[in-house]
């Protein structure tokens, strides 16, 4: 299978150029130059993500040097359980839990994955590859602990100073090695402005070989998909109904991932985004007007993005607005909101949530009794309560247990450098 650009689809790459450069030569994002067809069927016999995984994946490895080596990629970085769990409700509703891995959060997936491919083309050459990440939170450290001593291979994580939680830093800044850790005065979306004028910049291509971490790579977004196969199939097996999914969305990686999994011909119904106060995308929805604007601060500090990247995917596939807007929907939730979800469902439901889920959950507390009786339903938890203790514990009057791995992190001492939102000034450090 061939990958285009989204702005022009005579520039062409297999999957391992594409992994490997991030971003097309013109600035695009690479898409498969066609989804593959299949059907429930196609899955027979197959369970759990390492089991479905390989078998929605070979298409998109087909006649790539990977391909030989798909299974193991797999085995070697989907390693920990992804449950979905049923809520104590009269509703067929569950909860998709994504943070059971090394940094508590879903980016583990697909940063793990794509490790495990990178670290195979790399092997024996003679550049070492640096990875640009710009994360809001939770992307940079499931990066650098996917990355974190790999031969051949270093990052540079930037995230934005003061606008990530005091646990996503230490996560984001512990590593050292062949890890380094950007403090950018600025927001998440300068960060990423940042990474694509790096990768724009002649001058620092001709230095460095430069890929990217952030889900503007396509593969971060193959592996994501991966848990929507599982999810949907497993759903699908038990009600015989497609499901549907509520996703908390920021850059959007995470809902072109569920996306690409209904194209092809998963059993995947209704996809429901959840924003918080950067409306950006809920707006465009509603009025068919793409306005990014600058990202505002919130609870939930992971989807804190005004112009996300992924869009411009979303619009390639569905390039008439009113196709799109019929193809998924959206809403936006308040910080004040969220305090009453995570109060609410740990009272009545014994659930506690970060706020980036607790945005999922609040939209599912107001669908109307016809759309909840179109279920089954499935939240999406991207995040460990645990990640954002100064939010989450005084609402439930109580410590939130941390996860071991995540305890193991937190430990550790931080390694960071500040810098300006400029590109001189990640240059500098490139140089």
């Amino acid at each position: 299978m061939l990958f285009h650009s989204t702005r022009d689809p005579s520039l062409t790459a297999t999957l391992s150029e594409a992994l490997q450069r991030g971003l097309a030569p013109d600035g695009g994002l690479y898409v498969p130059a066609g989804l593959p067809a299949m059907t429930p069927a196609d899955f027979d016999g197959l369970g759990g993500i390492a089991g479905v995984a390989p078998r929605f994946l070979a298409p998109f490895f087909a006649g790539d040097p990977l391909e030989p080596e798909l299974a193991a990629i797999v085995t070697e970085a989907f390693n920990f359980p992804v449950p979905t769990v049923r809520l104590k409700t009269a509703d067929d509703v569950s909860v998709l839990e994504l943070f059971h891995g090394p940094t508590s959060a879903f980016k583990d997936f697909g940063a793990r994955f794509l490790a495990a491919c990178m670290g195979r083309l790399t092997r024996g050459s003679p550049r070492t590859l640096t990875i640009l990440v710009a994360t809001s939170g939770d992307t940079g450290g499931a990066v650098a602990a996917a990355f974190h001593g790999r031969p051949g291979i270093e990052v540079v994580v930037l995230y934005p100073r003061g606008l990530v939680s005091p646990r996503q830093e230490l996560q984001l800044t512990c590593w050292g090695g062949n890890v380094r850790s950007l403090s950018v005065d600025g927001t998440f979306d300068d960060c990423q402005r940042l990474v694509k004028a790096a990768f724009a910049d002649p001058l620092l291509a001709a230095r460095r070989e430069l890929s990217s971490a952030n889900s503007i790579n396509v593969g971060r977004l193959l592996p994501q998909a991966c848990y929507y196969v599982h999810a949907s199939l497993e759903g699908f097996r038990r009600t015989g109904r497609k499901v549907n999914f509520i996703v908390p969305s920021g850059n959007l990686g995470n809902v072109l991932a569920c996306v690409w999994a209904r194209r092809v011909g998963l059993p995947i119904g209704e996809l429901l985004l959840t924003f918080n106060a950067n409306r950006t995308v809920p707006d465009y929805l509603a009025s068919g007007e793409w306005q990014p604007r600058a990202s505002v601060a919130t609870l939930a500090s992971a989807m804190d993005v005004g112009n996300p990247s992924n869009m411009e995917r979303l619009r390639h596939l569905h390039p008439d607005w009113a196709e799109l807007a019929g193809a998924v929907s959206a809403v936006s939730v308040s910080d004040e909101q969220i305090r009453r979800r995570i109060q609410r469902d740990d009272s009545v439901l014994g659930q506690v949530w970060c706020p980036h889920t607790a945005t999922a959950a609040e939209a599912y507390a107001h669908l109307s009794p016809q759309r909840r009786a179109a279920g089954p339903w499935v939240l999406v938890a991207t995040a460990h309560p645990a990640k954002f203790p100064e939010t989450v514990e005084p609402l439930i009057g109580r410590v939130v247990p941390v996860p071991a791995a995540l305890a193991r992190l937190l430990e550790l001492p931080r390694q960071v450098t500040e810098v300006p939102a400029t590109l001189e000034a990640l240059a500098s450090v490139l140089r």
